[in-house]
């Protein structure tokens, strides 16, 4: 059986029948989607959404920044009086 990362759980046919239900019972946090009791989704609410695509945002940023600063090969030394 799959792990459930969350703490609530819906059927897909209790999702047809009600997201709106389901997602006030779960007051703001994600629920798992069961299809034959395995989870097939999550449905996340917007501002949980958002802040994961935040926090995804950050970390390739800084991924790119680390990958960037170990590249000497594209150094160059600038003086600071010429910009």
């Amino acid at each position: 059986m799959d792990r459930i990362l969350s703490k609530h759980t819906a059927s897909i046919s209790e999702l047809k029948a009600s997201p709106t239900k389901l997602l006030k019972q779960a007051k703001g946090e994600s629920i798992a989607i069961l299809n034959h009791n395995t989870p097939s989704a999550y449905l996340v609410p917007a501002k949980q959404y958002e802040k994961l695509l935040s926090i995804v945002d950050d970390y390739l940023l800084a991924s790119e920044i680390d990958k960037r600063l170990n590249d000497n090969s594209k150094s160059v030394n600038i003086d600071i009086d010429h910009l």
